[in-house]
């Protein structure tokens, strides 16, 4: 049985219908996808469903006690409550108990308490814990937490909207919903939480209705896709890749028979305007047949047009764009760069990934010469025209019109060395002449991102700087985007957590790997992923040898006569420490495998507890059998 049911639902702002007579139910242990233009109603769809926007029509019915959570985009909290006591909030009564019991354990920490009374405060709330089953959703907190890079005792006022927005995530997770809607849940996070997410959506019990235009992502987790297009939502099983297939088809049919019925509305047209003949003929059924064929063509909703993207290469750059060498940066205490040395030539589509805050953003000012290294050289190429999308959005004026963000003052705008009028140049990206003259704070985030390329394609550019420009725009336009990037002829820095984006568009992948680091892969973002499993699968087979050891095979081989200096218990020893060093750490990874699968702290905290300590272990006992591998060989020589 269907666990919501949407029924002939209509919504409309003024005269465009964003849901027209819409059914829909979810089911037990779906993960449905909800896709569509940007605009087209789909958080709408969403809200209705949660109860924060109300019908104007037809009626939405949840089953029994199917408990429901809901993550917005622009998610609202008390600014002064920690993370912990704002994703606390989703277990409802027992939030007071988690965050009593975290409260008086960090007060257990202070030498000068009264450690007594306290003990004697905190035994009741753990009995109460216990008997409500407390301690699973304290750990799936915390593991949450963990995922999520999430501080639990950061203000909340602190925190910025992206990681406002991993909050939120993290409330409505933590409550173990029956039904998670989720509107845009990647936006902000790094690849290994979007990662994380999959693998927990893959293995979440309940139900998920989710909006995102992450195809990878989307790939990944759905078995539904439902598209909401001019108001009507259509329902297709399967993945992503089964709903493009059968979506062009959709299309195809969709065109030829549009086709053949304007071809004869036209002949039925003709007939009628020849006027004497019409009447003649006394063809009153012709006559009804041609204004119901009318009235039907003026109800015609057109599907939403393409934008039309276009960007001038402007002058050729040098073949050097810039060379690093020996670069660092930090600031403070913390180093963003150590010691990295690269060439860029023109170009190059390089990709800069890593987790939130590695320093990418920062990696691009300094090719751009906008900041200086702490130590080590810098050369920029000649002649450089840099283009860059700001991923925090600043060159947009809040109070400024569409028109005006464009337009700067001009009525016309030279594209490419085309003369086009302002209006026309921003319905090429779906803005009509209304929302053209709209303040920029009334648009939502994907119209946001659309007119920042917008303006970023008036000028023309030999660099192209984009920083996080997948975030919010729909599928459809960031597949134009790829189109446009892929057979761009300048040099391209895309900083990006969209995989399948970054596929589809980088030559180069620059990936930020901690401490500083920062190392070079030739190919595109699955290139490097695949050159970075590759090397963590040869790790186990190198890691054992010693620094000035001979390979492996060749110490194999050596005859029995050279261990003179081994007693015979230490020479079967050390043959034996290699299959030994293997075991382990094949157990390791195991358990490590084990700790990724988010259920696990849900399921069976106490066993990932011990998981943790067996994996502790492990670490010390291989430093053990590694130091005595190198004794024994150095005696054995």
């Amino acid at each position: 049985m269907a666990l919501i049911t949407v029924e002939q639902a209509a919504l409309a702002f003024g005269h465009h219908a964003l849901l027209d007579q819409v059914d829909f139910s979810l089911e037990p242990g779906e993960t449905v996808g909800l896709i569509g233009r940007n605009g087209a109603g789909k958080s709408s769809l969403l809200k209705a469903i949660a109860g924060t926007v109300a019908l104007d029509d037809g009626r939405i019915n949840i089953k029994g006690d199917v408990r429901i959570a809901y993550v917005p985009q622009e998610p609202e909290f008390d600014p002064g409550h920690t993370v912990f006591e704002a994703v606390a909030e989703g277990l409802g009564e027992l939030k007071l108990l988690l965050t009593r019991y975290h409260s008086l354990t960090r007060r257990l920490q202070d030498d000068s308490a009264d450690h007594e009374a306290l003990l004697a405060e905190l035994a009741p709330i753990q009995h109460e814990l216990e008997a409500r089953d407390g301690w699973q959703f304290d750990n799936l907190i915390a593991s949450t937490l963990s995922h999520l890079d999430l501080p639990p005792d950061s203000l909340i006022s602190d925190l910025s909207g992206g990681w406002k927005k991993r909050v939120a995530l993290a409330r409505a997770l933590a409550a173990k919903p029956d039904v998670l809607l989720l509107d845009e849940p990647t936006n902000h996070l790094d690849i290994s939480a979007i990662v994380w997410l999959e693998s927990l959506l893959k293995n979440y019990a309940g139900s998920v209705l989710l909006i995102t235009h992450d195809r990878r992502f989307l790939d990944s987790v759905a078995t539904r896709i439902i598209e909401l297009d001019r108001g009507i939502l259509r329902s297709y099983p399967g993945s992503f890749t089964a709903y493009q297939e059968r979506k062009a088809e959709e299309l195809a049919v969709e065109e030829e028979q549009n086709r053949i019925f304007d071809k004869f509305h036209a002949q039925e047209e003709v007939w009628i305007r020849r006027g004497v003949e019409a009447r003649r003929t006394r063809n009153m059924g012709r006559v009804r047949r041609l204004e119901a064929l009318r009235r039907e063509r003026a109800s015609r909703r057109e599907r939403v047009g393409q934008i039309n993207f276009q960007l001038s290469a402007g002058e050729r750059s040098g073949k050097l764009v810039a060379e690093l060498e020996h670069v660092s940066k930090a600031f403070g205490d913390k180093v963003i760069i150590r010691d990295f040395t690269s060439r860029i030539l023109r170009g190059d589509k390089i990709g800069l990934v890593g987790p939130n805050g590695a320093g990418k953003t920062t990696l691009l000012k300094l090719i751009l010469g906008e900041l200086a290294p702490d130590s080590g050289s810098l050369k920029q190429g000649s002649n450089l025209q840099i283009a860059y999308f700001d991923q925090f959005r600043e060159q947009l004026d809040e109070n400024a019109s569409v028109a005006d963000i464009i337009s700067q003052g001009n009525e016309f705008l030279d594209i490419g060395g085309t003369r086009k009028h302002v209006m026309s140049y921003l319905e090429d990206f779906l803005f009509s002449p209304e929302r053209a003259r709209s303040p920029v704070r009334s648009l939502s985030g994907g119209e946001r991102n659309r007119l920042l390329l917008a303006r970023l394609f008036t000028r023309p550019a030999n660099v192209l700087v984009l920083d996080e420009p997948t975030n919010d725009l729909d599928i459809d336009t960031l597949e134009l985007l790829e189109e446009l990037v892929t057979g761009y002829s300048g040099t391209v820095f895309l900083v990006s957590h969209d995989r399948a984006f970054l596929d589809n568009v980088v030559t180069q992948v620059i990936a930020f790997e901690g401490d500083g680091r920062l190392e070079e892969s030739p190919g595109s973002y699955q290139d490097w992923l695949d050159a970075k499993q590759r090397m963590a699968a040869m790790a186990p087979k190198e890691a054992p040898r010693p620094s000035a050891g001979e390979p492996a095979k060749a110490r194999q081989d050596k005859p029995r006569s050279s261990r003179n200096k081994l007693s015979y218990n230490e020479t079967r020893e050390l043959a034996a420490l290699p299959d030994t060093i293997a075991a382990l750490e094949a157990e390791q990874a195991m358990l490590t495998e084990k700790l990724l699968d988010p259920t696990c702290f849900r399921d069976a905290p106490l066993e990932a507890r011990g998981w943790q300590d067996r994996i502790d272990a492990i670490e010390l006992e291989l430093l053990d059998k590694l130091a005595r591998w190198e004794d024994l060989e150095s005696r054995e020589k």
